[in-house]
């Protein structure tokens, strides 16, 4: 599992931008009104290779009378147990300050390697101030402009050198199924009935496991890699220190997977929490299927099983070409179905077609239903097409004279024809557009 490297700080010292610039993203709010950030955000990034996690922190306040100076707190104070390296955030251009301070005394505790990193130096005349903060006694002071991106090379070359490099054991090389879900769907119980013993706890508490657990499953003519993991929760409903870490964990139990089992509880109905976590799974382009817990509980007419598998495609579109299996946990209804449509899907996401017969198929159509006519009048012509090898999941490539003019529903249209004909269900393709 990849190391963490968590952002500390007081406020609108800069932590959420050299949170993007480090992940590449812009996922934390930036503002400058202190006090933005108030929940841990995460983010992944590599340097040099190196692979790690990033958490965003809300800044430190004491004292003020806000009521998520507690909350803030106790974020803080558990990031920093969780975090193999922390980097310290002070605004370069100020002198240090009380709450800086405070930052400090926290980290005074730890035997974790901190960073202490001048924010918004970002002109050669400023360097200078960067020597007051050494008086805070936690070592190298580096310069950097997270905006800009101005000596953060520096600070990751030095962090990366403080990670861990010990080689975890590694787990058989067999497919790995994530059990994902809102927490309380049955993933526990699912995982228990398929591996035939109370291998992990089971309460009718939301939340009860609290990391992934990663288990060898073998029977019925399978082998797999079970992977039960801390239910998903809206951010808002995040309250518990421990809750981030788990949402943090099953995220990297997905991107870990191959293969997830995406739980929907029938008796509570579909909601934007689940479809989020569908997404999650088709965005790490992991092979997924929609496993319906509870369905011995709905009261059922001749259609009740078509009309919800078809209320699930709508909510989770455009990419609904999934096996939706319907189950009982409890009465272990189906649960061995799902097994066989994993076997079936992890061998679609290594299916390689060869050039040759992608093209034969592709250009006649292609041919007869050609892209809308460019900007200014022009013609896109594709001229051939290959997948990539080696990837994680299928990838194809159409070189093309105006890769860049081919818009999304004309993708959608060709994506559509390669799953007709190779049989990609469950599985997430990509489809890149390049210059001839």
């Amino acid at each position: 599992m990849n190391n963490i490297l968590a952002i500390v700080g007081r406020p609108n010292v800069g932590k959420s931008t050299l949170f993007n610039r480090l992940t590449q993203t812009k996922e934390a709010i930036v503002e400058s009104i202190s006090g933005v950030t108030r929940d841990r955000i995460y983010g992944n990034s590599d340097w040099n290779g190196i692979d790690f996690s990033v958490i965003d922190t809300g800044g430190l306040v004491v004292g003020s009378g806000d009521i998520f100076e507690k909350e803030i707190g106790k974020q803080v104070s558990f990031a920093i147990d969780e975090a193999d390296v922390i980097v310290f955030v002070v605004d370069g251009r100020q002198d240090i300050t009380p709450l800086d301070e405070d930052v400090t005394n926290m980290l005074r505790h730890t035997q974790k390697k901190v960073f202490v990193v001048a924010n918004k130096i970002d002109e050669p005349n400023l360097t200078h101030t960067v020597s007051a903060f050494y008086a805070l006694g936690l070592g190298e002071v580096y310069p950097v402009s997270a905006a800009n991106g101005a000596g953060t090379g520096d600070l990751l070359d030095e962090v990366v050198k403080a990670f861990d490099r010990t080689v975890e054991e590694e787990l058989p090389r067999v497919p790995r199924i994530a059990v994902v879900g809102r927490p309380n769907v049955g993933k526990s119980s699912l995982v228990n009935t398929l591996l035939g013993g109370e291998r992990n706890i089971v309460t009718p508490i939301a939340g009860t496991t609290r990391d992934s657990v990663y288990t060898p499953f073998k029977g019925f003519g399978h082998e797999f890699v079970l992977v039960d993991t801390a239910g998903l929760r809206k951010k808002g409903k995040v309250y518990e220190n421990i809750e981030f870490y788990s949402t943090l964990r099953t995220i990297r139990a997905i991107e870990n997977s191959d293969i997830c089992f995406v739980l929907f509880d029938a008796s509570q109905g579909i909601d934007r929490q689940d479809v989020n976590i569908f997404h999650l799974a088709e965005k790490n382009k992991k092979g997924v299927i929609v496993v319906v817990n509870k369905w011995d509980l709905i009261e059922k007419s001749s259609n009740t099983h078509l009309e919800y598998e078809n209320m699930i495609r709508k909510r989770i579109a455009p990419f609904n070409d999934v096996p939706i299996v319907f189950v009982s946990v409890h009465e272990k209804q189906r649960i061995f179905k799902i097994l066989n449509n994993a076997a079936e899907i992890y061998e679609k996401k290594l299916q390689h077609i060869s050039t040759s017969k992608l093209n034969e198929f592709l250009l006649p159509i292609i041919e007869n239903t050609p892209p809308p006519i460019a900007s200014r009048g022009r013609r896109i012509k594709i001229k051939y097409v290959m997948q990539l090898k080696n990837a994680n999941n299928p990838q194809f490539v159409f070189f093309s004279n105006l890769p860049d003019e081919v818009k999304a529903p004309y993708k959608r249209f060709i994506e559509n024809q390669i799953r007709k004909n190779y049989d990609f269900t469950g599985v997430p393709i990509q489809l890149y557009f390049r210059q001839k």
